[in-house]
């Protein structure tokens, strides 16, 4: 664990790239996290990864373009929410275990179980002793996982308060994005800098060796978006070779003896098109 900086001191990209590079660079990367959700599917990984960070800071956008393309069967989003009727009065990390990947599969969570100290630490929705607690609970969790066998990646995206600024003008602004906003964003807006202060005691107290944070500068979305999916990419293809999707040659022969077809050359076989 180390000393992280407050949030806002952090370097933003502020060069932004040209929609044939961006298209072309996060091609890419979804075939890519394809090869690497293909070989968990074999080998029988897991993966969780996690993504928390400021409202309006491009979670969903950058989690739409990474489950582009991937097995939608081995592919699960939860979207973290106020506990339910049926979570409530249970241990906070209750709901996350019933969520966990089983063999094969990729778990995405749409915020985690750091609201407990953020959203939960600053509007006061458990008491400090339980907050302060939660660091060490964490920790252990994502050990136990970790020890298991889960590959665990966090994102945290992080924007300037002036780009959120503008991001919530524009969802105000245009109506098919109102739905997007609640009281609630408002008032986490006003608190800005408290949650800068939790999110700085978050990353200096849970950034670990087996699930370090990646902060992800996000005033540009399209650079997020390839930084969040190159992150991903490099974290689980690290010691991973990917084996040539070759053709089964008996599916091969399958084919040819019901339609005719074969391929028209073999030493294509195992070229992605």
């Amino acid at each position: 664990m180390g000393k992280w900086p407050i949030l806002d001191r952090i370097a933003m990209l502020d060069e932004p790239v040209d929609e044939e590079t961006y298209e072309r660079k996060l091609k890419k990367l979804q075939n890519r996290l394809l090869d690497l959700q293909i070989h968990h599917m074999r080998t029988g990984g897991r993966v969780i990864i996690g993504i928390d960070g400021w409202d309006a800071a491009g979670k969903g956008s950058a989690i739409q373009r990474m489950i582009f393309g991937l097995e939608p069967r081995s592919t699960h989003v939860w979207r973290i929410g106020a506990p339910t009727p049926a979570e409530q009065g249970r241990h906070y990390l209750w709901r996350f275990w019933e969520r966990l990947p089983a063999p094969g599969s990729w778990a995405i969570f749409d915020r985690t179980w750091y609201g407990r100290v953020l959203v939960e630490r600053i509007e006061g929705f458990c008491d400090e002793a339980a907050w302060k607690r939660a660091y060490r609970e964490i920790n252990e969790f994502e050990r136990q996982l970790s020890d298991d066998g889960v590959h665990i990646i966090k994102l945290l995206f992080h924007v300037s308060a002036e780009e959120q600024k503008q991001r919530m003008i524009e969802r105000l602004s245009k109506p098919h994005k109102r739905h997007k906003l609640g009281l609630e964003d408002f008032r986490n807006i006003a608190k800005r800098r408290q949650y800068l202060e939790a999110y700085k005691d978050m990353l200096d107290k849970t950034d670990t060796d087996h699930a370090p944070w990646h902060v992800i500068a996000s005033d540009d979305k399209k650079q997020a978006r390839l930084a969040a999916l190159g992150t991903i990419a490099d974290s689980l293809g690290r010691g991973v070779e990917i084996a040539q999707n070759v053709l089964d040659p008996r599916i091969a022969e399958a084919a040819f003896k019901l339609w005719g077809w074969q391929l028209p050359d073999r030493k294509t076989a195992g070229v992605r098109k």
